[in-house]
């Protein structure tokens, strides 16, 4: 019995040794990342010298131009941008709208374009509205009751959910194809209640698409704040017969050359073995971008930094992946994607940034049960700094490209129940980004990348045939 006891209290000593090791390593990662962090200072360029980064626009470039320079700084072994071709979409002078419940009597509602959205008339859209709470609904009423209208869709997000992210999945498909569908039954426009749980008079913007539909029968499209989509919806019961008017000026270019841009530490041990954390550079152009996803970006560049800081050489090549178009059209990861597939590159972790910069709660995974059982096994260490969500779901959509069955993709997940009252509005700015919850949110996901570099991924065991 002598040799399985000795062997237990070493292998006990062992753990607990590594276990003191690891605790000391994120002692030293949240201190650096409290005192020492540059995120805050980098968003604040971001946002307040740059602003909304909407791809194809002079900011977005001056932002790649930037977030380039302060890679460069940090004394990475490379640094470099990688080229995409990316939409173009202006939104031109700003929108206007308003209910009218007779002739000459009117009261103004804040609208905003769709991102991607043709442009109204010239002299704007006068028509009167069919109200739906979804895209279903259009069948029942046929091509009858909706030829000529604006179809409005007032289907709100779901209050009752507390992943403030599958409300928001619940209901974006009628912002996404509400008007290739209303159009296939002669709607003259749509207006959209905007995704946001709380009443306020933002509206808020976000990607649409016409799939097939031909450009000469496409129509308008347009977000309505949801205390616009409530005074509508309350008009409209009470009478019928009113008419809403907007004019919108948006106008779709072609596509025109952007880039992501890429820092890389190249790993001490396992070079060939890549680990990604990112976000999108890119933004809507309503606000300045940083929740979505300028807060994202800095605490991406913020991990390669406090590695720097802490003297923490990592045994696998570190990217920080700044990724362009996520908000209209994905170019970016699918291009970041594609490089990598055609150089073999062997990615074994991804990280992305892309909910907010609100206080870190911890991570989704989309990996198998034997890195997702590891991952759940460093609970404990992450426990002190308030960090207690572990659980198997989505990544990134930037990451998502990369997806293989050796590769484990993983999201930060903040705290949610005030993302969406900033998330494509106005009210997306600096000041609403609290610093200290950005640096947690920073050594939060360099805690983790840490942990994946010391331990490595579970690869599958292959059964020899």
């Amino acid at each position: 019995m002598r040799l399985p006891l000795l062997t237990l209290a070493l292998l006990t000593f062992a753990l607990g040794f590594t276990q003191s090791e690891d605790e000391k390593q994120l002692r030293a990662i949240y201190d650096a990342a409290l005192t020492q962090s540059k995120a805050y200072d980098w968003l604040n360029h971001l946002s307040n010298q740059i602003g909304g980064r909407l791809s194809g626009s002079v900011q977005a470039q001056q932002a790649i131009e930037y977030t380039r320079d302060q890679l460069d700084s940090l004394g990475l072994d490379r640094v470099w941008l990688q080229p995409v071709m990316v939409p173009k979409w202006v939104r031109g002078t700003p929108e206007f709208a308003y209910i009218e419940t007779k002739p000459g009597r009117t009261t103004n509602v804040p609208i905003c374009a769709l991102g991607g959205s043709v442009a109204t008339p010239d002299i704007g859209l006068k028509a009167q509205v069919i109200e739906v709470t979804g895209i279903e609904e259009l069948e029942a009423l046929g091509q009858e009751k909706i030829q000529g209208k604006i179809v409005f869709y007032n289907r709100p997000m779901d209050p009752t959910s507390i992943s403030t992210f599958r409300s928001y999945s619940g209901c974006v498909d009628q912002r996404y194809s509400g008007a290739a569908e209303a159009g296939k039954y002669g709607a003259a426009g749509v207006i959209v209640r905007s995704m946001n749980l709380r009443l306020d008079d933002y509206p808020h913007t976000g990607s649409m698409s016409y799939g097939d539909t031909p450009v000469e029968k496409r129509i308008p499209a347009a977000a309505i704040s949801t205390k616009g989509a409530e005074l509508l919806s309350t008009t409209l019961k009470l009478n019928p017969e009113i008419k809403f008017f907007f004019k919108q000026n948006c106008k779709q270019y072609p596509d025109v050359q952007s880039y992501n841009v890429i820092g890389e530490i190249r790993g001490s041990e396992f070079p060939n073995e890549i680990m990604v954390v990112g976000g999108h550079l890119d933004s809507w152009d309503l606000g300045d971008g940083s929740h979505d996803d300028g807060a994202g970006c800095v605490q991406s560049m913020e991990v390669l930094h406090l590695f720097k800081k802490i003297g923490y050489k990592p045994k696998r090549t570190l990217r920080v992946v700044l990724f362009m178009n996520e908000e209209n059209g994905l170019r970016g990861g699918n291009k970041y994607a594609e490089v990598a597939k055609s150089k073999k590159e062997n990615h074994v972790f991804a990280l992305e940034s892309d909910a907010g910069g609100f206080t870190p709660r911890g991570f989704s995974f989309d990996t198998d049960e034997a890195n997702f059982k590891q991952v759940q096994s460093w609970k404990s260490l992450f426990e002190p700094y308030l960090i207690h969500l572990f659980v198997k779901g989505g990544s990134g959509a930037d990451i998502g490209p990369l997806k293989d069955e050796n590769l484990v993709l993983a999201g930060l997940r903040p705290d949610s129940q005030r993302y969406f009252d900033h998330h494509h509005a106005e009210n997306d700015t600096f000041e609403h980004v609290n610093k200290r919850e950005l640096e947690l949110g920073a050594a939060t996901m360099t805690s983790l990348v840490y942990l994946i570099d010391k331990y490595g991924t579970v690869q599958p065991t292959k059964i020899k045939g």
